[in-house]
Parts: structure tokens; C-alpha cells; sequence
């Protein structure tokens, strides 16, 4: 459905990402973040999803070309730790969430692992953004701190997570709630990365489908 697309950085320079468009010509936008696994087809395909439901959607490249085979953790992990997560913020994602608003009203960003780690920094980095739904992943408190979080929040996360693990979860909901800022907050009794249907061993289709038909809700109510 989508296409591979070229748009500018904030800084001037070129970054690359998967653009699926809404049948509406004047649809919100949403900016799709990838897992540590780079680019995969599961998040283009739901960059497709989200075109489907009413968003012009755009996935950005943050690895540059690489994408990592699901079996191999190892790679996942190393271009993971090498990717500068302000950098690929507040330039690359920040560039995505302008090209969208050149024809959006509003743009929302969401993103799964990596991505929904880089979600929250960017509900406190990037100014054009009107909400955010964030996947199983929560950065460090010094990346971004809730009390800096400038857009309501949802967020879906699961119990059997040993990376996104539900103690961090609770930490990052009380600090929130401390600071007075629009959360709503679900818990899967699911595995890390269910709502990826490409890996069989932990995906689950009933808390992603729930978890999806929420997202989109929330994305409907704040964006249009």
C-alpha cells in the first residue's frame, strides 16, 4: 500500500521512511516507530493499518537501510545501543511529524520497543505532535522526564515483559500521575512485542487487537 519516501530533517538532511496515505486527502498523521529490529515489513505493514483506519502514517528509517532478522537479539541489541536516541528524536522523528503536518492538522506518534521508548522522548522534545501512544518501552528518566511530557499519553504494556518490566511500568505511572499528566495506562498479561504478529512466539491476538482498537480510538479522539 505505502511507498519509500525522502523528507528533510529539521537539521537540512535527508532521512528516508515508509509513507502509506489515508483515502482522505486532509486525514491526521500519525509517525510509526520501529522495534529494535530496524524497518521490518510488520511496521510498515502497520503504517498500512493506520492508513486503513483514517491517518496518513509514516515510518522512518532510524538504522539508515539495516534491518535485523528476528533471531538474531545479538545485532538487534548493537544497533540499538549505537543509535544516538536524542539524534534520531528531535531530528529524524521531528521531520517525519513536520512532513505529516505540511498536510495534517494534527500528527500523533506511537511506537513499539525502541520505538516506544523513543515515543515519550519525543512527547517531550517535539512540538508538533498532539498525542502519543506508546508500546513497551519506557527510556531512561534523564532522556525524558514525565514531568517535561507535553501531550496526553496512552500507553500498553505487558506483565510478562522482562525488558519494559512491570515495575518500571508502575515507576513511570506514578511519576506521571505525580507530575499531572494525561495518561491512560493498560497491562496485557501478554509477552514483550505482542501485537507483532510476525513473531509467533509472543504475539498476542486478542490483547492486540484490543490494544490496537484503543490506540486508534485515542488517535481518533486527539487528532481528528
Amino acid at each position: 500500500m505505502g511507498t519509500l519516501i525522502s523528507f528533510k530533517r529539521p537539521d537540512g538532511q535527508e532521512a528516508k521512511g515508509y509513507l502509506a496515505k489515508a483515502a482522505k486527502a486532509d486525514a491526521p498523521g500519525v509517525v510509526v516507530i520501529q522495534e529494535w529490529w530496524g524497518l521490518q515489513d510488520q511496521i510498515k505493514g502497520m503504517a498500512d493499518r493506520f492508513a486503513l483506519a483514517g491517518f496518513n502514517a509514516l515510518a522512518p528509517d532510524l538504522y539508515k537501510g539495516t534491518v535485523v532478522p528476528y533471531h538474531d537479539t545479538d545485532a538487534a541489541g548493537r544497533e540499538m545501543n549505537s543509535l544516538d536516541f536524542m539524534d534520531a528524536t528531535t531530528q529524524t522523528v521531528r521531520g517525519a511529524a513536520q512532513y505529516l503536518a505540511r498536510n495534517s492538522a494534527k500528527v500523533g506518534l506511537t511506537g513499539f520497543c525502541l520505538g516506544g521508548a523513543v515515543t515519550i522522548i519525543g512527547a517531550t522534545k517535539i512540538d508538533e505532535l498532539s498525542a502519543g501512544v506508546v508500546f513497551y518501552g519506557i527510556p531512561p528518566e534523564q532522556a525524558a522526564k514525565p514531568a517535561d511530557v507535553k501531550i496526553p499519553l496512552q500507553a500498553h504494556f505487558a506483565n510478562k515483559d522482562d525488558w519494559c518490566t512491570p515495575a518500571l511500568v508502575d515507576g513511570f505511572e506514578a511519576a506521571m500521575k505525580a507530575a499531572g499528566k494525561s495518561l491512560e495506562l493498560y497491562r496485557y498479561d501478554a509477552e514483550h512485542a505482542f501485537v507483532n504478529e510476525q513473531r509467533m512466539t509472543v504475539h498476542d491476538r486478542t490483547a492486540a487487537e484490543l490494544a490496537w482498537g484503543r490506540a486508534t480510538a485515542f488517535f481518533h479522539k486527539h487528532l481528528g
